[in-house]
């Protein structure tokens, strides 16, 4: 697929957007105000492979915060605030990498400048988040409903203010609740723009629906070649929303590591492949290395359908056929195959 041409923004050690690989983010639901509650769960989100952390900033003592946090952690830090535009400012001045903020809803032209000023002078990007829930009147009495087009004009009232003040860091969400509007409005702001976006569906829901509605929608953006960073929100533990949208890049080719296919089973299987399979996931899950394992039931889905595979078995009868890209090496017992693939891993 080819991706979308977009601005390159710098966010701490990390860019995203131009040719940068496609970042994921979470956020914390700590209080930010709770240093160290905080702190543990962006070294959590860092450990789990996040890339970019975002937190809540909703008065001035977890602003600062910030300093502390940034000095005790290595990932970028967003900072998420709404309406008080002085928690920008300070947020600014802690040292925060980026600011999540609408500029429409901080109040007059010269706050916004100020943000603007600040952010600029200290290279601090801003990323505009639209929200169907939460669109601006005069949008709203105009299109009746938070439609595609109702989101994307909310998207670019807010660049077209911090572009009066030049200031053109920035990144955009354009997220619903509803897949489908979420998919269209971000296809008019691609066609319309080259800047960075950021991917999500909100308010997804629990770790079942909110992956499939995420990977619904992200995913069909993510094949249009369109998003450069992205959060799978989830009602749960964030570092499932890492673990998240990791898998979904990668089941797109657009991240590295190990790449796990398994059949679903069916009366020819004589082995437990469901188990097999979810503990090879389990232990390959940070593995690096761009390599397809394959754990299929039987002969007529294994080395055949799946020749394909850097390395895979096929259940047979209490044992398992091991083979390497469609060339069977040998036969193992079934209670040696997870040790046996780990270590034909380790080799490769």
């Amino acid at each position: 697929m080819t991706r979308r041409k977009s601005n390159t923004v710098k966010i701490g050690n990390i860019s995203i957007g131009g040719d940068s690989p496609i970042a994921v983010q979470s956020m914390t639901f700590t209080k930010t105000s709770d240093k160290e509650s905080t702190l543990s769960q962006i070294r959590s989100l860092e450990l789990a492979g996040c890339d970019i952390v975002r937190f809540s900033v909703p008065d001035e003592e977890s602003a600062n915060s910030i300093s502390y946090l940034k000095e005790h952690s290595h990932i970028p830090l967003v900072a998420d605030i709404h309406f008080n535009y002085r928690l920008a400012l300070l947020a600014a001045q802690q040292g925060i990498d980026k600011i999540r903020i609408n500029p429409g809803n901080i109040g007059g032209e010269d706050r916004v400048k100020a943000v603007a000023d600040i952010c600029r002078q200290k290279n601090i990007p801003i990323r505009i988040g639209v929200n169907g829930g939460s669109l601006e009147k005069h949008i709203l009495e105009k299109y009746g409903a938070p439609t595609p087009e109702a989101l994307f004009e909310s998207a670019m009232y807010h660049v077209k203010l911090l572009e009066k003040f030049d200031f053109y860091d920035i990144i955009v969400s354009i997220k619903s609740s509803n897949v489908a509007d979420t998919v269209a409005a971000n296809r008019i702001f691609a066609s319309e723009t080259s800047y960075p976006i950021h991917l999500g569906v909100t308010e997804a829901g629990t770790e079942r629906m909110g992956i499939i509605k995420s990977s619904a929608g992200i995913g069909a953006l993510l094949i249009d070649g369109i998003g450069d960073t992205l959060r799978v929100s989830l009602t749960d533990a964030v570092e499932k929303e890492v673990a998240a949208g990791r898998d979904l890049l990668k089941s797109l080719g657009l991240r590295g590591g190990v790449n796990i296919v398994s059949c679903p089973t069916c009366a020819r299987t004589n082995i437990n492949v469901i188990e097999i399979a979810n503990k090879l996931h389990e232990l390959l899950d940070n593995c690096e290395k761009e390599i397809k394992v394959a754990v299929m039931g039987c002969a007529v889905n294994g080395p055949g359908e799946a020749k394909d595979a850097d390395i895979g078995i096929a259940g047979g009868n209490g044992d398992a056929l091991l083979f390497k890209r469609g060339e069977i090496i040998g036969k193992i017992p079934e209670h040696d195959v997870i040790e046996t693939l780990m270590a034909e891993i380790e080799k490769m």
